[in-house]
């Protein structure tokens, strides 16, 4: 009997709970979409979509810009450890040499 009445228990209260749950995620979603339907949160976001648009391009301009000089900035940095890009090329040379300041075996 006991075993029964904790099965009822819990059945009823999941049943109640999920209902409480729902009516909560309804009140929630009400709320949401009165917020969203407000005139002045669409004009918000109209505006920031047009600041957007607007804002964009210049945007992409500046990190193109990075992006050309960070590519600069590496290449001649790996020019100046391994070599020119000319000599890496040549010789077939995919692997940088053997780290410096490698110790050899313990004795």
């Amino acid at each position: 009997m006991s075993k029964l009445f904790t099965l009822t228990v819990f059945g009823a209260g999941y049943v109640l709970g999920a209902r409480a749950g729902r009516e909560r995620y309804e009140q929630i979603a009400t709320g949401a979409r009165k917020v969203a339907g407000n005139p002045k949160v669409q004009a918000a976001g109209s505006k920031a979509q047009e600041t957007i648009a607007q804002q964009a391009p210049v945007v992409a301009g500046a990190v193109k810009d990075k992006a050309a000089s960070a590519a600069q900035t590496v290449q001649e940095k790996v020019s100046d450890k391994f070599g020119s890009d000319d000599a890496a090329s040549s010789n077939g040379a995919t692997t940088p040499a053997s780290p410096s300041g490698s110790m050899g075996p313990m004795s």
